[in-house]
């Protein structure tokens, strides 16, 4: 056998055994449910881009911003998507995580209740339940929202239901108002119509960053090769989604059950509503202003207090993102 044959043999043998050249086996936990605003991981996994840099992507279902936010704080995986408000509250808990990229650039957080309840607004809140998942990232942030809104956050009392659950049990009066993200808005559209009432976080004057990924801190520490090369190539996914994405869709109902295009579609539309502000726009898109992340700070300390208090710019990060991606004006 000649060298050049030697040298081929050896390096397949080592990829085989799980040698140095073995890709590196990673976890990305997702907030909830894999719906249009994780189609991006799913077409850039689809397409290869993971693998070819070296990056064995295995896609888990979350089960809320705060169990992921934990997840990733204690090790247990790599990457995570968490709103980033909830996430600061994980880390003065002692959580080691960083943020990489943010995906909303505006909050998508939301309240939904039906008119014929008697509800106008936030102010009758009171004396009415919520249904949310304990893990939910509004109930996590609910202290803020009520001080925002003029009412006593423990005049409310929450229900836990499922991600699914939210809209049937609305309707059935099993509960009084529920929480969701913007992106699914139209499906509450189209099933109540004019009896349905919305107040938006940012119309009482509360707009902390959204969805956001995760590093755990110890791996970014060791292995920020792996951490550039997926977060670029997440950038990059996101991007191209935007520009079209029709592909991205595919990938994500080609790999999740249950889901229909026309309501991922029009979840993806609020999305990009959502991913667009002053910074994306002009610096990067997933970019993370270093005064707003200060405001989110100072909101996590009033409404919360730490636990422990820390650097506000040690939790998150710019580095990693191409400024030649940017989100359309």
């Amino acid at each position: 056998m000649n060298t050049k044959s030697t040298l081929a043999a050896a390096a397949t043998a080592m990829m085989m055994s799980g040698g140095a050249w073995a890709a590196e086996s990673v976890t990305l936990t997702l907030n909830w449910t894999p719906t249009a605003d994780h189609a991006p991981y799913y077409y850039a996994k689809a397409q290869g881009w993971y693998e070819e840099a070296g990056i064995d992507l295995t896609i888990e279902t979350g089960r809320g911003s705060g169990t992921t936010a934990q997840r990733v704080g204690v090790g247990a995986v790599q990457f995570g998507i968490a709103d980033m408000a909830t996430a600061l509250v994980a880390r003065s808990k002692g959580a080691d995580l960083v943020a990489v990229m943010s995906v909303y650039a505006n909050t998508p957080q939301g309240f939904y209740w039906l008119k014929s309840s008697g509800i106008e607004g936030p102010k009758d809140f009171v004396n009415h339940s919520i249904g949310n998942p304990p893990g939910d990232a509004s109930r996590v942030m609910w202290p803020a929202f009520a001080a925002a809104a003029g009412i006593d956050p423990l005049e409310v009392s929450f229900v836990n239901i499922s991600p699914q659950a939210k809209m049937p049990s609305l309707k059935s009066g099993a509960v009084d108002i529920i929480s969701d993200f913007y992106n699914e808005h139209d499906l509450k559209v189209q099933e109540f119509g004019d009896d349905l009432g919305y107040v938006s976080w940012r119309d009482v004057g509360l707009n902390p960053y959204g969805n956001s990924v995760l590093v755990n801190g110890a791996y970014l520490a060791e292995n920020r090769g792996v951490v550039a090369d997926f977060v670029r190539i997440t950038q990059k996914a996101f991007a191209t989604c935007v520009e079209d994405v029709t592909p991205c869709l595919d990938a994500l109902l080609g790999a999740v059950t249950g889901l229909d295009e026309p309501t991922q579609r029009n979840q993806w539309n609020r999305i990009k509503e959502l991913m667009t502000d002053d910074f994306t726009t002009t610096v990067a898109l997933g970019w993370f202003d270093a005064d707003r992340m200060a405001d989110d700070y100072n909101l996590v300390e009033t409404y919360f207090g730490l636990d422990q208090p820390f650097e506000v710019t040690a939790t998150y990060t710019t580095e990693f993102l191409d400024q030649s991606l940017r989100m359309p004006k």
